[in-house]
């Protein structure tokens, strides 16, 4: 049997999809349930009962005995409680395998010690998980193949109804944006197409290096990064590590990522070398938004365990090294309808394709009035070490177009109208064997941080620990925005043709200031984004606010996606958690100086002393000089390590005694984080003298190349 018909057997193997619904459920049962997920209508009891007990069977001849609830709730990872099928044993003593449609459809983990950023105190205890049907549930085996886990993906929301995950808003987003653009379409003529459904292709950037090592790094154990290390003399500077051949040791891992992601439905498609030495990429086919997010999920749990049988250990945080590349997440968005079409799609000559050129400026007045947004959606700790540097976007958001549709919007901004479009160019490469061939009409933009690439947008800034959730619910909910305003003025225009050349060539002209095609990484940009009043966010702590401004609490709950209460509480999650993190890397730092480098280093210097004396004891006009000298160095640095030591010990315990949320997070950033960056610099300069076998923990040109 061929490698592809193995494939195309397991894949979706574990997944209670659409073929096994239409192959398990009644007609009748199947039709209801497919109506419920296309049409968002509510399912019945009866009919929640029959697809409850076909879930059942078939988990239970995957070798399933407990069922959960699987939902996201605002930790930053997913969350399970496992539930035997079993009932109350009867009088005989004997069990009966029972799974209802109420334990499909709803289910109630303790909310109390998930965040809620004080929309639920600590004694309100109840919260309920409500079934995902548009997201299909799946089977998951433990590590030795032997029990598993039917799985299924929930939202998960307080006794009150506010959403306490990522999933809840996420949905209510698509809900959103689907109303909204289905109005645009129908507004073109457009009577067939019955939903409009938001897909992303998330990309995953990772790193793996050895278990082993990895366990002697106790700060890559507490916080996912190495919070001291000096580089080895080879970097990432010879370019030679991306896309270069996959080690053996990296492609059986590969290997089994893709056959466990393959049973679970997820379409892992591509696979290489990233930029720095030992990170990698994995890419999926699209999927419909909440799938993508669900699926994206399974994707850094399979990483990571995959590793773990492979005695390798994934590093998912968005800079576990300094001076290489850290790692994101890039998040492809694109609208399509349910029979086919792309609202993105230019087509060959997109100067006259009027409903795209509207839909692209209804996208580019999204960004520009909430780009603060966009820039908080891809907040986090670790993403302010990653964002600006020579590797990732700025924290300045711009779109790139290309420069056909820069030239399209050129014309309509200049004179009114769109003439012509820029054509692709043959491509002579010079070779008599080659092929010349028709290239696109425009290049790309890696530095972009929100780039259209041909019948997409690719949001670039995501952190790679984080759920793609947050930028999708922002890139719905102020699209939905921008169309629903668009829908508002045309549906009152006497003369629509005219009225939509004159509100693309509106939008075009108010909005020109977001679009960017340079180098995004250049100083002169940033000169050049603040002359245009673009916003610069440069860390969490400045990006969280955006949640809670006027503008965008107003969109929100127009669009039903969160109240008030609900951004208010995220923003006070968001403060807490920045605080926790850099109180734990700080922590950490205080640790592993004081316990590990400090011990280390007096041994080094102990020993170099002894070597001083008994030299001069053995011949009184031997040359020391390179001895005392090391001496000297080391002996000052480990003083500046001390010092630096206590400042850090200090501003700490400040932090501690700071009111929880803004004020708290602010000082961390403001105090402990530049403390932190002191102690890191001797300690660094330290470990290029101390002898190797002294030093108490793995090096970088350990972790990175001995892989």
């Amino acid at each position: 049997m061929s490698e592809v018909m193995k494939v195309t057997e397991i894949f979706g193997e574990n997944v209670f999809n659409d073929a096994v619904m239409q192959e398990r459920l009644p007609k009748k049962v199947y039709r209801e349930l497919k109506k419920t997920i296309q049409e968002g209508k509510e399912l019945e009891t009866s009919i929640a009962d029959v697809v409850a007990h076909e879930m059942k069977e078939w988990a239970i001849e995957k070798g399933a005995t407990h069922y959960s609830h699987w939902f996201q709730p605002l930790t930053g990872a997913t969350a399970e409680k496992h539930d035997a099928f079993i009932s109350a044993p009867k009088q005989d003593g004997k069990v009966l395998m029972e799974f209802s449609g109420k334990e499909l459809v709803k289910g109630e983990p303790d909310a109390s010690s998930f965040p809620s950023g004080g929309l639920r105190a600590t004694f309100e205890a109840r919260g309920y998980t409500a079934w995902d049907c548009t997201s299909p549930a799946f089977v998951k085996k433990d590590a030795e193949g032997n029990g598993a886990i039917l799985y299924i993906p929930t939202a998960f929301c307080s006794y009150n109804g506010e959403a306490l995950d990522q999933k809840t808003p996420l949905l209510r987003s698509m809900e959103a944006i689907d109303k909204e653009a289905m109005r645009l379409l129908r507004l073109f003529g457009n009577t067939t197409s019955s939903k409009v459904i938001p897909s992303v292709g998330a990309e995953q950037e990772y790193f793996l290096v050895d278990r082993e090592k990895y366990l002697k790094r106790k700060d890559l154990v507490f916080t996912g990064r190495t919070l001291f290390g000096a580089m080895p003399p080879k970097g990432q500077e010879l370019d030679d590590h991306y896309f270069g051949a996959i080690r053996e040791r990296i492609a059986a891992f590969m290997k089994d990522v893709n056959k466990e992601l393959w049973k679970l439905g997820v379409s892992a498609k591509t696979q290489h070398n990233e930029v720095a030495p030992a990170q990698h990429e994995l890419a999926p086919i699209y999927a419909q938004c909440n799938v993508a997010v669900d699926h994206n999920q399974l994707v850094m749990e399979t990483l990571k365990q995959v590793a773990y049988k492979h005695n390798l250990q994934c590093l998912l945080h968005e800079k576990p090294f300094a001076g290489v590349n850290g790692s994101g997440k890039h998040n492809n968005w694109s609208l399509t309808t349910d029979d086919g079409i792309n609202l993105l799609d230019p087509g060959k000559t997109p100067h006259d394709n009027i409903q795209f050129l509207l839909v692209l400026t209804c996208v580019l007045r999204a960004v520009d009035r909430h780009a603060k947004l966009l820039r908080e959606s891809a907040a986090d700790v670790g993403n302010d070490q990653r964002l600006g540097a020579n590797e990732a976007p700025p924290a300045i958001i711009s779109v790139f177009l290309g420069e056909q549709l820069e030239d399209v919007l050129e014309q309509l901004i200049s004179t009114g109208e769109a003439t012509h479009s820029l054509k692709g160019e043959r491509l002579h490469t010079g070779v008599s064997t080659l092929p010349d061939f028709t290239k696109d009409a425009t290049d790309r933009n890696r530095t972009s941080p929100f780039a259209f690439t041909g019948n997409k947008f690719e949001f670039r800034m995501v952190g790679s620990r984080d759920s793609v959730a947050a930028p999708n619910v922002i890139l719905n909910t102020i699209v939905a925005e921008a169309f629903s305003e668009a829908c508002d003025y045309l549906e009152a225009a006497e003369d629509f043709d005219r009225g939509v050349h004159d509100l693309i060539k509106k939008y075009a002209y108010e909005h020109q200031r977001i679009v960017f095609s340079g180098n995004g990484y250049s100083d002169e940009w940033v000169e050049e984004a603040k002359r245009r009043g673009l916003p610069n966010l440069k860390t969490m702590v400045d990006a969280i606010p955006a949640l809670v401004e006027e503008e965008s609490v107003e969109v929100f709950e127009k669009f039903g996606v969160f109240t008030r209460a609900e951004l208010e509480s995220r923003a006070e999650i968001k403060y807490e958690a920045y605080a926790k993190a850099v109180n734990i890397e700080a922590r950490a730092m205080i640790d592993i100086a004081s316990k590990h480098i400090i011990p280390a280093v007096i041994t080094y210097i102990t020993s170099l002393a002894k070597s001083i004396n008994e030299v001069r004891q053995a011949c009184a006009v031997a040359v020391i000089d390179v001895q005392e000298e090391l001496l000297t160095q080391s002996s000052n640095l480990l003083a500046e390590t001390k010092n630096a030591l206590k400042e850090l010990e200090k501003v700490t315990e400040e932090a501690a005694k700071k009111e929880e949320g803004m004020e708290q997070a602010c000082f961390f950033e403001r105090h402990v984080v530049p403390a932190m960056e002191h102690l890191r610099r001797p300690v660094d300069q330290l470990e290029m003298i101390v002898d190797k076998n002294i030093w108490p923990m793995p090096s970088y040109g350990d972790l990175l190349f001995e892989v």
